[in-house]
């Protein structure tokens, strides 16, 4: 079998984000969408369960090509500092995947090895997550379904849920908690990461006592990512700031005895941001 892989083709993946949404919209649009975004996120999160951050060609171009990249960054960052990656595990459900960054960020982690599945109830969205997977030389298949249907099939198995979790209804939240830690029971192994802000996550506390109860971890990270200057100048022309990358995460290792079929001594290389 051919096992030969770029060392990191995180570079070529930003680079065809750019010419994939800017052959589309104009700087302006894409400003103005990430500015929306920003305030759904900071002001009016109640609309997020709703469907309201792509909801607008400017905001999905916002959402894909600016938050994508840092997503991908912190989720690779805090699946290899967690122990999350290893051993690499031969599947990774990224549930409420988006555009896929945090499923891809966990499988580059591991050396990029595992497969995605990914799903997310927005039909941009899963295509998107496909379309990112498939550049970054990743195998994955993504489809339309609700977060709490996901079936994690115990050992060898890792589930996601980057940025995902607080922006769904209390209900679902609240049924979805029991779902993963049967999963962690069956085997699986669990990644939750949210925004820092304890505002955002007021039910943090319930959950990482449940994670941390059953031998898993709860952590906050600062990140100080290479960003490229284009990031630089869409982040200013939108007056927001990430020279640091800040989130906390939730770790549950499995159970059971996990499985992989593929090396899991492979390290992957830092992102070397194209400018």
């Amino acid at each position: 079998m051919d096992v030969d892989r770029p060392s990191d083709p995180v570079e070529a993946w930003v680079e065809a984000l750019w010419t994939r949404h800017l052959d589309r919209l104009r700087f302006p649009e894409v400003r103005r969408g990430l500015q929306a975004l920003s305030s759904l996120y900071v002001e009016r999160r109640v609309r997020l369960a709703r469907g309201k951050a792509l909801d607008g060609a400017g905001k999905r171009a916002a959402f894909a090509m600016f938050y994508g990249p840092l997503h991908l960054v912190v989720a690779r960052h805090v699946a290899i500092e967690t122990g999350a990656a290893r051993p690499g595990p031969d599947r990774i459900l990224d549930l409420g995947c988006g555009t896929g960054a945090a499923g891809a960020g966990f499988a580059l982690a591991c050396g990029g090895w595992a497969s995605l599945v990914g799903t997310d109830l927005n039909p941009w969205a899963v295509v998107e997550a496909e379309w990112s997977w498939t550049r970054l030389g990743l195998r994955g298949t993504a489809g339309r379904d609700r977060i709490e249907r996901f079936d994690a099939a115990g050992a060898g198995t890792a589930v996601v849920l980057g940025w995902v979790v607080n922006e769904i209804e209390d209900s679902t939240r609240a049924g979805l908690l029991p779902r993963l830690l049967d999963a962690g029971r069956r085997g699986a192994r669990i990644l939750v990461i949210e925004p820092i802000s304890r505002r955002v996550v007021p039910w943090w506390d319930e959950w990482a006592g449940a994670f941390v109860e059953r031998g898993g971890r709860d952590d906050v990270w600062r990140i100080e990512p290479a960003l490229p200057e284009k990031w630089h100048d869409l982040d200013r022309a939108a007056g927001l700031d990430h020279r640091e990358l800040t989130a906390r995460s939730l770790y549950l290792p499995a159970d059971g005895p996990g499985t992989s079929a593929f090396p899991s001594s492979i390290v992957p290389a830092k992102i070397q941001w194209p400018t």
